[in-house]
């Protein structure tokens, strides 16, 4: 008897994980639940992708069914159905809207209903007796498929309007400083003195060259032109390769190193504590049109020692007539004037330290 029910047991479990098989299965085949449900043919006049059997069914984003078969029409090959089965109680009606729902960029596509009003009539029957849904094809097509016919539609435009965008194109290129190079700003540099004296000795002191102070209307790189009421407007379309103060600056230290002082300079960022350092502050640079032409160079300078007491100091100031207005003959002229400028600092500054 024991031997006998032992059987039994196994008999009974054996059965039972066979029904459950047939359960899940049954389950299965009725879309996912054991509920009644209802079929409808949804109809894509339009290719769609993505699509696939048990791909779910959605309402208003709520999913409702699953699909349960997918097809062609051989009478009408670039037409697509698919037949869905969803809950009994979803208020599918005439003017409800079919489309295809993309999960993310690279998920799998769904179809989306959209509801009406629940007074709208019921939707017809096809041969089959399935009510059949037409899809919209604006709501039928992947991210892809709408990137491109948005793309197609702005090449369109373009080349029915392409004189008007190269004309605005110029207009971009000339406000930010491109286009036609004929009308480009030009850069200037600034001549500097090579023509000095042979020092004969090796300086005993270091000269720290600071970068000269400004006003702020002159700090640029713009090539200024005085006007009437002593104000300073571009000078054409002539630039400096450097903002005023850095390039002074540099053309300064270059101009002790063609003096032979090479080591006896330096840049304020390279000394914790310099023995000496020259100071300068520029009043003006700049072109005067009004009356008689000319270029004006004015420069203040002052040497200090590391305790803050001026060893010398002296005004610079320099003013070179000009024949023409020509901005090549003005440029010249302002790098004559700059050349004699910086050559008498340079003396001045040897001489002020040997002393």
């Amino acid at each position: 008897m024991e031997f006998n029910a032992r059987y039994t047991l196994i008999a009974m479990f054996t059965l039972t994980a066979v029904g459950a098989i047939f359960m899940f299965i049954f389950w299965l085949n009725n879309s996912g639940g054991f509920g009644a449900r209802a079929q409808f043919q949804v109809r894509f006049l339009h290719p769609v992708s993505g699509l696939s059997r048990g791909s779910d069914v959605l309402f208003n984003g709520l999913k409702v069914g699953e699909i349960t078969k997918l097809f062609l029409d051989k009478e009408k090959p670039g037409q697509l159905s698919a037949i869905i089965a969803v809950s009994l109680d979803t208020p599918i009606r005439a003017d409800t809207t079919a489309g295809i729902d993309f999960q993310g960029l690279t998920g799998t596509a769904n179809i989306l209903l959209t509801g009406g009003v629940k007074d709208a009539a019921k939707l017809q029957s096809d041969a089959n007796g399935l009510p059949v849904l037409i899809a919209n094809p604006a709501l039928s097509r992947s991210w892809t498929q709408n990137a491109g016919r948005v793309l197609g539609r702005i090449d369109d435009l373009i080349g029915r309007n392409t004189d008007r965008f190269d004309s605005i194109l110029s207009g971009l290129e000339k406000m930010a400083g491109g286009g036609d190079k004929k009308n480009q700003n030009r850069v200037y540099d600034l001549k500097i003195p090579d023509d000095f004296q042979p020092i004969l000795s090796k300086p005993s002191w270091q000269l720290v060259i600071g970068e000269p102070t400004i006003v702020l209307s002159l700090n640029s790189d713009k090539v200024l032109q005085q006007v009437d009421d002593g104000s300073w407007v571009p000078f054409a379309d002539a630039r400096w390769s450097d903002n005023l103060p850095n390039l002074i600056q540099t053309k300064i230290m270059q101009s002790f190193e063609n003096a032979g002082l090479i080591g006896a300079i330096i840049r304020p960022a390279d000394a914790l504590d310099p023995q000496f350092r020259l100071i300068s502050d520029i009043r003006t640079f700049h072109f005067q049109k009004t009356g008689s032409p000319l270029v004006v160079f004015d420069l203040v300078a002052k040497i200090v020692d590391r305790d803050g007491v001026i060893v010398s100091s002296r005004r610079f100031r320099l003013e070179s007539p000009v024949a023409t207005s020509n901005q090549q003959e003005v440029i010249r002229a302002f790098g004559s004037v700059f050349s004699s400028v910086v050559k008498e600092l340079v003396n001045w500054s040897v001489n002020s330290l040997r002393k």
